[in-house]
């Protein structure tokens, strides 16, 4: 089982790095393009990256919106299909 701090880091990222990219998590949920379980299998994939700092490094440099998530982000491709407006 995965450390709760841990886990609330890596959300609070991955949150970040949604709305750096003009994804309202949140939204997606509601409207029906993202489920419980897809969001938390993002989570866990966040938290499984060893990247966290390097992330926090490029949210920090980043200059709002960016265009696509960076090549590390294991979450780049779900955020990708949400930026288009795909759902599920």
């Amino acid at each position: 089982m995965t450390d709760p701090a841990k886990l609330k880091l890596h959300a609070a990222l991955l949150d970040q790095m949604a709305a750096t990219v003009a994804v309202d998590l949140e939204e997606a949920l509601f409207a029906g393009d993202l489920s419980m379980d897809e969001l938390s299998d993002s989570v866990l994939r966040c938290a499984d990256c060893a990247s966290a700092a390097h992330c926090t490094r490029w949210l920090a440099a980043a200059e709002m919106p960016v265009a696509a998530p960076p090549g590390f982000c294991r979450n780049r491709e779900l955020l990708q299909r949400l930026q288009a407006g795909e759902g599920r």
